[in-house]
């Protein structure tokens, strides 16, 4: 059996584009809630237009419909919003100590005010 080509190694300080583990639970959270709310109202839209006795197949599939739409928008923004977040830790992880000091190493004046 042939030994395995030496792999380097990941270093324990390069910086995770995969947002923290409470991030995912709440996006997760979000787009489960966000699929209720719409099947709801999807639910609701489909009560009112019905004006026969038996209106069952529709409202199910208003609230199918409902919930999907939901849920999917608010996947698009939470993904997005996750990228975001691990981009702008990766560009923070890269240079720390760019933007907590005053541009040209000047100090900070409070403006005047007259």
């Amino acid at each position: 059996m042939p030994d395995a080509p030496d792999r380097p190694s990941p270093t324990p300080d390069a910086p995770s584009a995969l947002p923290s583990v409470g991030a995912r639970v709440l996006a997760f959270v979000a787009i489960v809630l966000a699929g209720a709310a719409g099947a709801f109202i999807g639910y609701a839209f489909a009560d009112l237009q019905c004006t026969d006795g038996d209106c069952g197949l529709e409202k199910a599939l208003f609230s199918v419909l409902g919930g999907v739409v939901a849920a999917v928008g608010t996947a698009v923004v939470v993904v997005l919003t996750l990228r975001a977040m691990g981009e702008w830790r990766t560009i923070q992880a890269r240079s720390p100590e760019q933007g907590r000091q005053p541009p040209e190493g000047g100090t900070r004046r409070p403006p005047r005010v007259r």
